[in-house]
């Protein structure tokens, strides 16, 4: 049987580079991976080498060809999906002449506000300046510094001989494009937080000669948009030479991570919503006008969809808190893995996580978890928060502290998902879930009896990013139509609210009051 024509989608996370091959269908082949290291800086840093990257897409694209020759060689378009939020300056050769400064990158918030002060302001920033982001743009730069807007002006500030050599100011997704095709350009969603664009209009999408004059930084160093499904060329030789493949291979610009999950998710209806478990979690959903409610941080952003926007709420760590517990708090021979009934050879620490979930009663015997390990994004944009246990006692136990912290994700995305559904017009009644974390069957129980709605779970919930990607590319390719989406779209379980819903009702009242009470705290620790 011939092999259907493949798209070779690139999903490029926090945690490391990824690669499969996608058919039209939604079909995922072929997968491999490769882990790449954040290096977490004194000062809130946080950085990734962008050329570590590039060199983990070979080995996995070397991957999938041993194990799937004839699917690679099938391979008729490469489309990316990228984490976002990132920045990195390259020269005229399109060389990196800094790291990737990562959107978790927080050392920019000073600068920022040097930038755009004023008075009025609203954390240091002029109030006049943000009623002109929020009318041209729909959001405003992080106060936090955790977007392009602030790591431009760090290098500006910090690095001034980098920023004289510098050509252009990249995001992560247009640095893997420009390494594939030898063409500079940012898509749509991509250079959304560099803040400098009009997306007044979905369909046109343009810099704003105000912001770009206003941001600090010169014009010439931002680069040239394309729509998510633009074919933007070929694989340059020296890329088709690095990859193993054709020269004839076209590119399609793709997305960042939570653009291309919401395709990927199936989600491409209006005011349908997912909810995306990884190292960060969101919920989103395509929406058909510019919409943005300030006060709990969620917008409406331009996409992939060519004449609709996103609306997305972005919470800063959910996954993340997972891998906290393995490397920092469980050691890898620990006995929590025979308590889970998980031997090395049977599954992961995070195999053994989801067993154990099920044995500690809803509420963790009064142990509360606040899951901000980095700060927050929305409801509230506060830098200075941090994660935290609350009533630890002399009888809890470690598996307690462990249900504590899957609640505890559960109750801030509940938080943020009030604000969602005011700023959807209507509550949500059903969501599907994907993401990597997904896979837990005991996480998602809790997120449905805590959001006390349905959640059905995407049947390949680890590939959605990928699979996002390949349907982007499949549709740029004219191989599909976003329409044909919904029908495409699988999930395999379905989850719906139990007996433990009303203990959530109860703690969630608690919950909600910890950032008022505790944020005070939390600014004065933080300095």
């Amino acid at each position: 049987m011939a092999i259907a024509p493949q798209i070779l989608a690139i999903d490029l996370g926090t945690s490391g580079m990824k690669a499969a091959l996608v058919a039209a269908d939604g079909t995922v082949t072929g997968w491999a991976e490769r882990p790449v290291p954040l290096r977490v800086l004194p000062g809130g840093g946080a950085e990734q080498d962008p050329v570590a990257w590039w060199d983990a897409l070979a080995e996995a694209v070397a991957d999938l060809g041993r194990d799937f020759p004839d699917h690679v060689r099938a391979v008729t378009t490469i489309c990316s999906s990228t984490q976002g939020e990132g920045t990195i300056a390259v020269d005229a050769r399109g060389e990196p002449l800094t790291q990737c400064i990562s959107w978790l990158d927080m050392r920019g918030a000073a600068h920022l506000r040097k930038q755009f002060g004023g008075f009025p302001s609203y954390g240091g920033i002029s109030v006049l300046k943000i009623a002109r982001w929020l009318r041209l743009t729909g959001g405003m730069p992080s106060l936090t510094g955790k977007d392009p807007a602030a790591h431009m002006l760090l290098v500006r500030d910090e690095m001034p001989e980098i920023y004289a050599r510098t050509k252009t100011f990249l995001n992560v997704l247009d640095w893997i494009n420009l390494k594939l095709t030898g063409r500079t350009v940012a898509t749509v969603d991509s250079i959304l937080t560099s803040w400098v664009t009009d997306n007044r209009k979905a369909t046109d999408i343009r810099y704003a000669p105000s912001l770009v004059a206003a941001s600090g930084i010169d014009a010439d160093k931002f680069p040239p948009i394309v729509k998510c499904t633009e074919v933007i060329g070929t694989l340059a030789p020296s890329a088709a030479d690095h990859l193993g493949l054709p020269p004839s291979v076209r590119v399609v610009a793709g997305a960042i991570d939570n653009t291309a999950a919401a395709i990927g998710a199936g989600t491409v209806r209006d005011n349908e919503p997912h909810l995306y478990l990884g190292t960060s979690s969101w919920i989103a959903a395509h929406v058909p006008a510019k919409k943005t409610d300030a006060g709990s941080g969620i917008a409406s952003i331009p996409c992939a969809l060519p004449d609709r926007y996103l609306m997305t709420a972005l919470q800063a760590t959910a996954g993340a808190n997972l891998t906290w517990l393995r490397d920092k708090i469980v050691e890898y021979d620990d006995p929590l893995l025979s308590a889970g009934h998980i031997s090395r050879d049977e599954g992961t620490i995070f195999d053994a996580f989801d067993k154990i979930i099920p044995t500690v009663p809803a509420g963790s015997d009064g142990v509360l978890y606040m899951p901000w390990l980095y700060g927050e994004r929305a409801p509230v944009d506060d830098p200075n928060l941090r994660a935290g246990f609350l009533n630890i006692s002399l009888e809890t136990s470690r598996s307690d502290l462990l249900r504590a912290v899957f609640e505890g994700v559960a109750l801030n995305t509940r938080w943020m998902a009030k604000s969602v559904d005011t700023f959807l017009g209507a509550p949500v009644r059903s969501m599907v879930i994907t993401g990597g974390a997904a896979r837990s069957s005991s996480w998602c129980q809790i997120f449905a009896d805590v959001l006390g709605i349905e959640i059905r779970r995407d049947a390949n919930p680890v590939a959605v990013n990928a699979r996002g990607a390949g349907w982007i590319g499949a549709v740029g390719a004219g191989m599909i139509s976003f329409s044909d989406i919904s029908d495409l779209a699988r999930n395999n379980e379905v989850f719906a609210p139990g007996a433990d819903r009303a203990t959530y009702d109860d703690i969630y009242g608690i919950y909600t009051s910890l950032h008022k009470q505790l944020a005070p705290i939390y600014k004065k620790l933080r300095g």
